[in-house]
């Protein structure tokens, strides 16, 4: 299968919007990502920083980029790696400044080594300066550098921005919603993804362990052109459902248990994230049975409420009834329902949020209140809606039978004009449907 890509006019379009919102005589850096060591000389796999490639496109490591506003019209400066026939043995292929104009669309580009003489040419006379505070502290390192610099030469004429602006919000809010070949992205990593937690549903069996499930989940990832997942794999059997962020996978599937697995792949920096949690032997015990029927009834209607216009807590707060009512009717919770759920009596069981923004990063960007209250969906947002419920093995205060039960249920949605579409619908959920699936297997 092909996968689909962002144009370079969507690019450009991008730069375009972000100039728009910024003051005039204004200049905006974002720096890409650098290599990082794993140990010893070894380097971890380059993953490009998602707001340098969401404006760039450009795919390699130690560069940065200039948009400068003035006057009205826009300049886009690139500073990259230099062509370097020694090092492309070594290393691979680089783009060069060449290659940053003819194939990335820069205005003009250099050298990543002339970047503290020229940055500080192309910032005189510029009165706002806008880059993400925080995020990265050699980037901000070298602004402090190049603007001392420059005001040092005050006496030659040299005038430096007067105004640093966090660039952060400006570049959150137009990635929280996505185009059309965004979705189209997403579609696809929903799709890889769906299909890789099938297989691990087809391969499980008693007496496997974690990390082969694993294994068959980053098997289907690569063969269909995903490289690396968008996050770490969880794939967590029996109690180990229970931890939120369970990455191990290093223990043996045993019959009788459930197994949780929570992984998506990233097609062209574009995230898919499912959760699936079904029996290691293919049926559910009555007691499995029950706590999973809560899960679901709660993102049924999560989903079912996801439309333009809906506060994001509201799913939320669907949520959290629905399952501390379950709770409450499996006598693992006592009390009255709206009691329980102002005393937050529920969080033993279901600590997290429903979900989260999902893009570029998995834990995408994008505040969740404006102006104090609860952010109101939009068509293009994409989120996951992903209720759980965990019983610890240690929990002395209910019934033997539950303790060590950890389900979760995770889809990634897309807001339409209408209500919304699931990008990962193609797993099955339905317990019928995942006995099935694993009886034919």
């Amino acid at each position: 299968m092909a996968l689909p890509q962002i144009s370079f006019d969507e690019f450009v379009s991008r730069r375009a919007r972000l100039a728009e919102q910024l003051d005039d005589n204004s200049a905006v850096i974002v720096p890409a990502a650098r290599l990082t060591t794993r140990n010893s000389d070894v380097e971890h796999p380059f993953r490009q920083d998602s707001h340098f490639f969401y404006l760039t496109g450009f795919d390699e490591p130690d560069a940065l980029l200039v948009l400068l506003k003035q006057h009205g019209s826009v300049r886009y400066v690139l500073f990259c790696q230099p062509r370097d026939p020694l090092m492309e043995i070594w290393h691979g292929y680089r783009q060069g400044p060449h290659g940053a104009k003819a194939n990335f669309g820069a205005d003009a580009a250099y050298s990543i080594e002339d970047l503290e003489t020229r940055l500080g040419e192309y910032l005189n006379g510029v009165e706002s300066l806008y880059f993400c505070m925080g995020a990265h502290h050699h980037t901000e390192k070298l602004v402090e550098r190049v603007l001392q610099t420059m005001r040092g030469k005050r006496r030659q004429g040299v005038i430096a921005p007067e105004r640093l602006i966090d660039l952060s919000h400006l570049l959150n809010e137009m990635r929280l919603v996505k185009s059309e070949a965004e979705i189209e992205m997403m579609r696809a990593a929903g799709e890889i993804s769906a299909a890789a937690h099938v297989r691990a549903m087809q391969a499980c069996k008693p007496g496997m362990m974690e990390y082969q499930l694993e294994a068959e989940i980053m098997h289907h990832f690569a063969m269909h052109g995903c490289r690396l997942p968008a996050y770490s794999s969880i794939v967590g059997g029996g109690k180990n459902g229970c931890v939120l962020h369970y990455v191990e996978n290093s223990a043996p599937l045993n019959d009788g248990d459930l197994v949780l697995i929570d992984a998506g792949c990233e097609v062209g920096y574009y995230a898919g994230d499912i959760t699936r949690t079904f029996p290691v032997n293919g049926r559910f015990s009555e007691a499995q049975r029950q706590i999973y029927d809560i899960v679901l009834a709660a993102q049924r209607a999560c989903i079912a409420e996801i439309k333009p216009r809906v506060p994001w807590e509201q799913m939320q707060e669907t949520s959290v009834r629905i399952i501390t009512q379950g709770l409450l009717e499996l006598g693992i919770l006592q009390g009255a329902l709206d009691e329980l759920i102002a005393q937050e009596a529920y969080k033993p069981f279901y600590m997290h949020r429903l979900g989260h923004w999902l893009g570029m990063d998995v834990h995408d960007v994008g505040d969740y209140r404006v102006h104090g209250e609860w952010r109101e969906l939009v068509p293009g947002m994409v989120m996951t809606v992903e209720p759980g419920i965990y019983i610890s093995p240690d929990n002395e205060t209910v019934d033997p039978k539950w303790r060590g039960i950890g389900i979760r249920i995770e889809d990634d949605v897309v807001v339409t004009a209408t209500g919304c579409d699931v990008l990962t619908h193609a797993v099955p959920k339905e317990i019928d449907e995942i006995e099935a699936l694993m009886a034919q297997a």
